[in-house]
């Protein structure tokens, strides 16, 4: 019997994440699942694993514990080895303070998670695929990776760095037959502003009021679609944006009631 696939997605546990994760499961794919919050993560792998007969894995984990990572990767090489496709999706943004009046502990987080977390993982799993000559990465980036906004300086420049890097990867990867791809969604309704915001959901909410975004489902499908393509066809970039927004901070509000 043909060995399934075996996909690995960071930030598993909601949003795009866990979007991808349904999608995958739903198409037969085994899992190797990545988040931080453990009860959720150790729930979502029951479940997924229930409802499509495939095998789940889950790794509690944050992505800037670069010790806790490689100790991982020690005790779980043969899994490290059949991943097919690594989607890093794990990413946040804090704040939108201007640069003179950011918060510094916001910023290392999120150069520590977007960058050196994605850059961190995409190591231990990319030799294999190397040496096997196969393989996918898929790097979720941002329409901040293409255009900047006020108040976002920070998370912007880490997005812009995704891109960057994705791009130079490729370009390491010049003649092997592993492909990267960059997905970069608009405005998706995620826990992704609540998280922005430090909890407060009053001004997490007024993001998305008025106005249709993406939904995690919609980028999920993207991914999917990416990662199925022939072997010989390499979906380099994806900009997906929700009808309503034509640009960063241009987003169609329709009236209430």
């Amino acid at each position: 019997m043909q060995e399934r696939p075996l996909v690995m997605i960071t930030g598993a546990t909601s949003g795009i994440g866990l979007a991808c994760a349904k999608a995958f499961a739903a198409k037969g794919y085994d899992l190797l699942l990545i988040a931080r919050r453990e009860q959720r993560l150790q729930q979502l792998g029951k479940e997924l694993q229930g409802q499509h007969s495939i095998e789940v894995t889950t790794l509690t984990v944050d992505l800037r514990q670069r010790q806790r990572l490689q100790e991982l990767a020690h005790n779980h090489q043969p899994l490290l080895t059949k991943t097919a496709v690594l989607i890093n999706n794990a990413g946040l943004a804090r704040g939108l303070a201007p640069l003179h009046g950011g918060d510094v502990d916001d910023w290392e987080e999120m150069v520590d998670t977007n960058i050196k977390g994605l850059l961190y993982i995409t190591r231990l799993v990319l030799p294999h695929m190397v040496e096997k000559n196969a393989g996918h990465i898929i790097n979720i980036g941002s329409i901040a990776g293409r255009r900047v906004y006020p108040g976002g300086a920070v998370y912007c420049g880490t997005k812009f760095a995704v891109s960057g890097i994705t791009e130079a990867l490729r370009m390491d990867l010049h003649g092997t037959a592993v492909r990267v791809s960059t997905i970069d969604p608009g405005l998706v309704e995620t826990e992704f502003s609540l998280v922005r915001f430090h909890g407060d959901t009053a001004s997490a909410k007024k993001v998305y009021q008025n106005t249709r975004p993406l939904r995690g489902e919609d980028v999920a499908e993207a991914v999917l679609w990416t990662a199925e393509r022939p072997k010989h066809v390499n979906v380099q970039e994806i900009l997906i944006m929700p009808t309503d927004q034509a640009a960063p901070t241009m987003v169609h509000r329709h009236r209430s009631g």
